[in-house]
């Protein structure tokens, strides 16, 4: 069946290798080989190739028939949940794409309860930095998607989550120990450690309205290297807080120049998506967004009311 081999064609680029993808689908590695062969056969065209140094890669056209087959397994997935609603049964599964903070910090929580409510859902969990997560969406990886609500426009259906403070990190033994409030200007002459990727915005943003220049030591990417650094006492930086609460040797001290990021779940359009998508949806609402008569639920990333702060929860 060619959705079959679609599924086996989108595991082995997911996974970029051929022994990898048949473990995680249970087949021999030369079923996938055959199946990813009978496709190229079929179509008179080459998907992959293998490359000694950089491995497995997809051709031209292979990256064209990648995105448009993970939609037809998005809608067979749809397909086959309302199948099992109609019969009184739930199945599926979700793909959720995350980053570290939110894996350890959010995800598990609405998980536990989701369970409780759809117990044979299962899930496939992908993590990475923010911008990995908007490249899953726009390729069909993943389902959901935990995002940081920018000032620009995001082409998804968007629930607002956590408001996530913007804090000093710094080792267990620095002099800002004792300091419950830290000044931007206090951080002049520190060794900076400034984060890569999409926060660094804020952080930028922090020291411009300040007017302060940061002695910049390292500019570091992977949050958990951030963590080990400044547990190393290579130096401080600002952060949001569910990346730093309750790591080992770090010391943290709120802003006095109070800033945040917004943590949202996101998905495409929700009349697209699967009913378990939906149904998960519908748990995260419950347990963070703020409801009342000056809130309310809304995919605006405007609505400051919807977020709860992290600090409440």
């Amino acid at each position: 069946m060619t959705i079959a081999r679609f599924e086996v064609f989108s595991h082995v680029v997911e996974q970029g290798s051929f022994t990898k993808a048949a473990e995680k689908l249970n087949m021999t590695q030369s079923a996938v080989s055959h199946a990813i062969a009978s496709l190229e056969s079929e179509w008179g065209v080459a998907l992959l190739i293998r490359d000694r140094r950089r491995g497995l890669l997809l051709t031209e056209v292979g990256q064209k028939m990648l995105i448009p087959m993970r939609e037809i397994l998005n809608q067979m997935e749809i397909i086959k949940q309302e199948a099992a609603l109609a019969s009184n049964l739930e199945a599926g599964t979700i793909r959720i794409g995350s980053f570290p903070s939110a894996s350890a910090n959010i995800l598990p929580s609405i998980i536990s309860k989701f369970n409780q409510k759809h117990p044979n859902i299962a899930f496939r969990f992908y993590e990475g930095t923010y911008e990995e997560i908007l490249e899953w969406f726009e390729t069909g990886v993943i389902d959901i998607g935990f995002v940081i609500q920018q000032n620009k426009e995001l082409n998804l259906h968007i629930v607002p989550l956590v408001k996530d403070k913007m804090v000093v990190a710094f080792p267990a033994d620095h002099r800002f120990q004792h300091e419950a409030v830290i000044d931007v200007h206090d951080l002049h002459e520190e060794d900076f450690i400034m984060p890569k990727g999409l926060y660094r915005a804020n952080v930028e943003e922090i020291f411009e309205q300040a007017q302060v220049t940061p002695h910049i030591r390292f500019e570091v990417q992977d949050c958990n290297t951030i963590s080990s650094m400044v547990q190393e006492g290579l130096g401080v930086t600002i952060g949001p807080e569910l990346s730093f609460k309750n790591q080992p040797n770090i010391g943290i001290g709120n802003l006095k120049q109070s800033s945040w990021r917004k943590v949202a779940l996101a998905s495409p359009p929700l009349q697209c998506t699967s009913p378990a998508v939906q149904a998960f949806f519908a748990v995260a609402k419950t347990m963070f967004v703020r409801t009342g008569e000056h809130a309310q639920v809304s995919g605006s990333a405007d609505d400051e009311c919807a977020y709860t702060e992290m600090s409440s929860l």
